[in-house]
């Protein structure tokens, strides 16, 4: 990892009439790191990384991508900008296979006009290969894939275009214990390319198991902020459900 983070969100706020969903956070991602996003429903997490996502217009603060501003207005704009969301719902289309998927709304065209298949279909071997190598059913209706290849296609796609930062919303979510550690195992592949991570999970042994360092958000607000490796479980439950920080939570800037 580099001191200079991939992304950093500074002092943003947002407000919807009069309820508060995040109230002056901070948060940064440096590359090849994962961040775990911690806290209860209403916490202020969905509202935060929308905002990244371009889903929700920032009420203040600043968004800097490598430490230049950026304005972030749509979706579009994320995705220009390397930011990559894979919510837990993954946004397939059940009727089409991975190449379908990968490329959906962004598809190779021979001259501009008709759809390269075939160039489609090699350049999807090729990063599926990357990202998770015993998945090779590149043609079969995504409905009828398990959710662990679903997973792969969703990360797939993020890395095919460029993503310098994955937002991972409930990854292991209704999976069973082979198709979460092979969601892990996804993980450890993209930290190893240098993409950061932010990863939102009610799974506290996930995020445990797979982040650098935690922040837990509570009323929209972070209440702590600790190295994975210096936290314990019970500090961060209490985190979590006290909404307040033990004092070994430092509450840093980022």
């Amino acid at each position: 990892m580099t001191d200079q983070p991939i992304v950093e969100m500074i002092n943003v706020s947002k407000a919807f009439g009069g309820v508060q969903a995040v109230d002056d956070v901070s948060l940064a991602v440096a590359p090849g790191e994962v961040v775990g996003l911690l806290g209860h429903n209403g916490a202020g997490k969905s509202t935060l990384i929308k905002m990244l996502a371009g889903a929700q217009p920032l009420d203040s603060g600043e968004i800097r991508i490598s430490g230049q501003p950026v304005n972030i207005s749509s979706p579009r704009d994320a995705k220009d900008l390397g930011i990559e969301t894979i919510y837990q719902t993954l946004a397939l289309a059940d009727n089409l296979d991975a190449v379908g998927n990968l490329f959906l709304g962004r598809e190779i065209r021979q001259a501009g006009l008709f759809l390269d298949r075939r160039k489609m279909l090699s350049e999807a071997r090729e990063v599926c290969a990357q990202i998770n190598p015993r998945f090779t059913n590149l043609t079969s209706p995504a409905r009828n894939l398990s959710g662990g290849q679903r997973q792969s296609i969703a990360i797939a796609r993020a890395v095919y275009f460029n993503a310098k930062v994955i937002i991972m919303d409930e990854p292991t979510a209704a999976l069973g214990p082979g198709e979460t550690a092979q969601v892990k195992e996804l993980v450890e592949r993209l930290k190893a390319r240098g993409v950061g991570i932010i990863l939102i999970s009610h799974d506290i042994e996930d995020v445990f198991e797979l982040a650098d360092r935690m922040v837990v958000m509570a009323g929209g607000r972070v209440v702590g902020r600790v190295d994975t490796k210096d936290a314990t479980r019970e500090q961060i439950l209490s985190m979590i459900i006290m909404g307040s920080a033990s004092p070994a939570a430092q509450i840093s800037p980022i």
